[in-house]
């Protein structure tokens, strides 16, 4: 029986995020836990990649105190982007070993899922043969940047539902000049329930990867779990 546990983080500060993921890592390497996955929200938060350009985050000091907005550098590949709410994260922290040993085909697969949850709501998504992440026409509806160690993954999506795109002007999204960004709610021209959503890619996650069963952990169980794996 292949086994998912699955949790709703709802809004985790970024930096918190990482670190529970780099502990659940840790858990899942020692195959104490079986695969996982996080769906999230971030308050408004810019993250470049190992070979992001730093020139592409041009908003200015002034433009990020009065926003609000952190920045980290961080270790999944890709370039700069932005997460905040309205756009839900997904960070799956699976055994590659258990599906197969190729970082492509896992990326591909994340694209996959996310146009089938566009597809649920009647959204044409589509691939970029030269660009990671789902689009909609010239339009980036998710970005994708990943980390694989140990054939285990980190990282993953940000798929804009109700996201504010006015913060994408303070980047350039993923270090492309020539592509607008898009979001669900904007497609549908209405606001659209995220955690209607949530239960959608869930779901396309599991089938995609085969799951048989998803065990559901509240945020405070995670969090304990977080916290022991730092105490061992």
């Amino acid at each position: 029986m292949k086994e998912l546990l699955y949790s709703d983080l709802e809004t985790i500060d970024y930096k918190e995020a990482w670190d529970l993921q780099k502990d659940i890592f840790e858990l899942r390497y020692k195959k104490e836990i079986p695969d996982v996955l996080f769906l999230l929200e971030h308050p408004h938060t810019y993250t470049l990649g190992r070979i992001a350009d730093k020139a592409h985050l041009i908003g200015s000091q002034e433009y990020l105190d009065q926003n609000n907005i952190s920045v980290y550098d961080i270790d999944r590949g890709g370039d700069i982007t932005y997460h905040g709410p309205g756009q839900i994260v997904g960070y799956p922290i699976i055994d590659l070993n258990l599906w197969q040993k190729d970082t492509h085909k896992y990326l591909r697969g994340l694209e996959e899922i996310i146009i089938n949850t566009c597809a649920d709501y009647g959204v044409t998504a589509i691939r970029d043969p030269e660009h990671t992440g789902v689009w909609v026409g010239n339009s980036k509806i998710a970005a994708i940047g990943i980390k694989v160690s140990r054939w285990i993954t980190m990282h993953g999506f940000a798929f804009n539902i109700n996201s504010d795109l006015s913060f994408f002007n303070g980047i350039v999204p993923c270090g492309i000049f020539n592509k607008e960004v898009t979001s669900l709610n904007k497609e549908l021209n209405r606001k659209v329930d995220l955690l209607e959503v949530k239960n959608k890619l869930l779901n396309n996650f599991r089938q995609f990867f085969g799951y048989d069963s998803v065990h559901t952990m509240l945020k405070e169980e995670i969090l304990s779990l977080h916290l022991t794996a730092k105490g061992s």
